[in-house]
């Protein structure tokens, strides 16, 4: 296949045809155009809930079409034995790293019949969601580009604070924890590194999460600091860090 010639929609279709996850290809298809248009910008690419690398596997194919952009996933990768059901049959997990307790889907929970149709299943190829997600980044080619990061943007900010106090990043895509006080600690933690002409993104904006658009309503939309805030797709919201403050 001619990449240059061949429609990137149809490759993005091509990439994620077999990985799990909830994105849908429209979503998926503004995130690497918003990528791709990021190419004259510093800054790498931080993406805070990856799962098994449906989002990640485009966003590193961006990447690695622009040049010099690596993707930082955070994610906190639950083993099959972290997840527990709930007194009403719905699902929640907990991961340890650390000495560090990690709650997952705490105040929105997995029902029951989602649980079995979309997570027990993936635990019957890997005991880990982490081993998922590196075979689809190996299966993508993209090990050189995409890095992870086991934990919370919290975990992520103090590593990047230890490693390189000249961090920059052009893009942040946020489908972490969905609760109002994660997603505002997200967005805290993450865009005190983006460039001024870079974006912010969010999934499952203005659908079925209250948390998720009272944080985007609070620090992005009736913040002065972001300019072309916008619903892309059905869940998916972007705003720019303006250029000129």
């Amino acid at each position: 296949m001619n990449t240059i010639t061949t429609p990137i929609i149809t490759q993005i279709e091509q990439a994620v045809a077999n990985i799990p996850g909830w994105s849908p290809i429209d979503q998926l298809y503004t995130l690497f155009n918003l990528v791709y248009l990021t190419a004259d910008l510093e800054g790498d690419i931080v993406e805070v809930g990856s799962w098994c690398g449906r989002s990640s596997s485009i966003l590193g194919m961006a990447a690695k079409l622009i040049g010099n952009t690596n993707v930082l996933c955070i994610d906190l990768f639950p083993n099959k034995n972290d997840w527990h059901q709930n007194e009403d049959g719905s699902y929640s997990f907990n991961v340890s790293l650390a000495d560090r307790l990690y709650g997952g889907y705490q105040e929105q929970t997995v029902w029951k019949e989602p649980f079995e149709k979309d997570i027990a299943p993936l635990y019957e190829k890997h005991s880990s969601i982490l081993d998922y997600f590196n075979e689809t980044i190996a299966q993508c080619q993209l090990e050189d580009i995409v890095r992870t990061y086991r934990g919370d943007s919290t975990d992520f900010l103090k590593s990047i604070d230890h490693e390189s106090q000249d961090f920059k990043c052009k893009l942040i895509f946020i489908d972490g924890d969905h609760s109002y006080e994660a997603v505002c600690q997200d967005i805290k933690n993450t865009e005190k590194y983006l460039v001024k002409g870079g974006w912010i993104c969010f999934d499952d904006a203005f659908s079925y999460y209250d948390g998720v658009n009272r944080a985007i309503l609070d620090l992005v939309i009736n913040n002065p600091n972001y300019e072309l805030g916008q619903q892309m797709t059905r869940k998916f919201f972007v705003a720019r860090k303006k250029v000129i403050n």
